[in-house]
């Protein structure tokens, strides 16, 4: 790797981690998730996050993605569902009765009481990822500013194979520390009040998109 590409590898690394570092509403449904049901069903939130990032990682390899991010109603539409999806998340939580949380922290049995599946933790972080377009001008603005025509495809293509891997590394951390039976311990007795907040943060995460969305 010539040194040209390795400060374009470096340049993306840096700012594809600082864009992991910024809490947004698939962090808020990572933490949610891993409290609430511990870290093998909550991979399944990381896998559909990342899946997510994938599609939008290929929409603009394949230079898709700037058709989509120039049309402002397919942008519209995107916040409006994306802010939707969220404001159903937080009424699910909101809705949720404290006795669904009694004793949620260590033991494998009670946590069989938790109605998800793996499958539908896919779905929901997919959902979350997908309908979210800071996702797709994040990864545009990659791609336009610095892999740039002058980059080759391959190159390209395995920057996103990494950058997904990343989303889904990183997030399984999160997972796997928040999930862990010393921290699930702690959270245990507060997991119905974490429940509500973040319930309550997703709510006003979709209010705010949809507001934006409509006021545009």
């Amino acid at each position: 790797m010539d040194m040209t590409l390795l400060g374009i590898f470096f340049t993306v690394a840096f700012a594809h981690f600082l864009a992991l570092l910024s809490p947004g509403p698939d962090f808020v449904l990572l933490v949610k998730s891993a409290i609430k049901n511990g870290g093998k069903k909550s991979i399944g939130v990381a896998a559909g996050i990342a899946s997510a990032n994938a599609v939008y990682i290929s929409l603009c390899l394949i230079g898709v993605g700037s058709i989509l991010a120039s049309s402002v109603a397919i942008m519209i539409a995107l916040k409006i569902a994306g802010g939707l999806f969220l404001i159903y998340l937080a009424y699910m939580a909101l809705k949720a009765k404290k006795t669904s949380y009694s004793d949620l922290a260590i033991v494998s049995v009670q946590r069989e009481k938790i109605v998800t599946t793996f499958k539908k933790e896919v779905f929901t972080g997919f959902m979350s990822g997908i309908l979210n377009p800071k996702n797709l001008l994040f990864y545009l603005s990659l791609f336009t500013v610095v892999l740039t025509g002058d980059v080759s495809f391959i190159f390209k293509f395995a920057l996103g194979i990494w950058m997904t891997l990343m989303v889904f590394v990183w997030d399984v951390a999160i997972i796997y520390f928040l999930s862990t039976n010393r921290v699930r311990a702690k959270f245990s007795k507060a997991a119905y009040y974490i429940d509500k907040i973040t319930g309550a943060v997703l709510g006003l995460i979709g209010i705010t998109i949809v507001k934006s969305a409509l006021t545009k």
